[in-house]
C-alpha cells in the first residue's frame, strides 16, 4: 500500500522540467497559517520584528578547531557520530606566501585538526602566511531559498526567524539542499530526510543555550535575541565589526562572524 508521503514524492519526481530557480515565489503551503500538527507559527521573520530573534555569533579568533561543538552537536541531534554529515562543522584554512588558499574539514573536524603537516602535502611552517579555523553552521537566512523551494512545506520558518524541518512531511526530493547557496543541508543517514542545523529549537526556547555553544570551552559561539537591546548578541552585531557569509545572494543570514578573514569560501 503506497503512503501519502511515497505517492507525493513519486509524483513530484515524475513532473518534467523541475528546473527550480533560487528566486522562487514563495510556496503557500497548507501549513502557512501555523498552529497544525503542533509546529511553530509559519510567521516569517519580519512579522516579528518586535519579539524574539534568533541570531549567532562566531568569534573566528576564538576558534581553535578543537572539535568540541561538532561531537556536543551530534550527540544533542542524534546525528550518527561515524557519519560524514554534521549540522555544524569548522574549516581550517592556510594561507600560504605564494597565494594559495587550502581548506579542510576531515570528519567535519569532529576530531579537531593534526597540527603538523596541514592538508598532509607536507607544508613547511616558513611556508604559511596564516592559519586559522572557521565554524559554519545553517545562517537562518531572512530570505531563506530553501523554505521557497521546498513543495510540500515541510522545511518553514517561525516566527522567531529559525528555519525547521518537520521530518514527517519531508519527501526526501532534495530541492532545499540544492537551493541552499551555503552548502548547509544534507540528507539524514538515517531518516532519509532533510536535515540541517535549527539553533537546537528545543533548547532556546527553553532558555537554554544550543549545544554547540554549552561546548565551546573558548567562547568562540554565541546565539541570543538580535532584537534584545541588552543581548550580547545584539550588541556585538550593532557595535562592533561583522561580516556574514555571501551576502551577495541576498539571503540576509543571522549567523555573523567577528574576525573573518576575505579568503573564508
Amino acid at each position: 500500500m503506497i503512503t501519502r508521503r511515497d505517492f507525493i514524492k513519486y509524483s513530484i519526481q515524475g513532473i518534467a522540467a523541475l528546473a527550480i530557480p533560487m528566486a522562487a515565489p514563495p510556496f503557500n503551503s497548507p501549513l502557512s497559517k501555523g498552529g497544525l500538527r503542533g509546529v511553530p507559527s509559519k510567521l516569517s521573520a519580519s512579522q516579528n520584528a518586535k519579539g524574539i530573534r534568533w541570531g549567532f555569533l562566531v568569534d573566528t579568533q576564538k576558534c581553535v578547531g578543537c572539535g568540541f561543538c561538532v561531537k556536543a552537536c551530534k550527540k544533542e541531534n542524534k546525528i550518527p557520530y561515524d557519519a560524514n554529515v554534521s549540522r555544524t562543522w569548522v574549516e581550517r584554512y592556510v594561507v600560504t606566501k605564494d597565494g594559495n588558499v587550502l581548506a579542510d574539514s576531515p570528519k567535519s573536524a569532529r576530531d579537531g585538526f593534526i597540527k603538523n603537516d596541514p592538508m598532509g602535502i607536507n607544508l613547511k611552517k616558513e611556508d604559511i602566511e596564516k592559519a586559522f579555523f572557521v565554524p559554519k553552521l545553517c545562517n537562518q537566512c531572512e530570505n531563506p531559498p530553501c523554505v521557497q523551494v521546498c513543495p510540500v512545506g515541510a522545511t518553514y520558518q517561525t516566527s522567531d526567524g529559525v528555519v525547521l524541518v518537520d521530518r514527517k512531511w519531508c519527501i526526501g526530493c532534495g530541492y532545499c539542499i540544492m537551493a541552499c547557496p551555503y552548502g548547509v543541508r544534507f540528507f539524514h543517514p538515517v531518516y532519509h530526510t532533510a536535515e540541517k542545523c535549527n539553533f537546537c529549537y528545543h533548547r532556546i526556547t527553553k532558555g537554554m543555550k544550543s549545544a554547540c555553544v554549552t561546548a565551546c570551552p573558548f567562547g568562540a559561539r554565541l546565539i541570543g535575541n538580535i532584537n534584545d537591546p541588552n543581548d550580547e548578541v545584539g550588541r556585538i552585531i550593532r557595535n562592533e565589526r561583522v561580516s556574514v557569509l555571501k551576502d551577495e545572494f541576498g539571503t540576509k543570514p543571522q549567523v555573523y562572524y567577528l574576525g573573518l578573514s576575505k579568503e573564508v569560501r
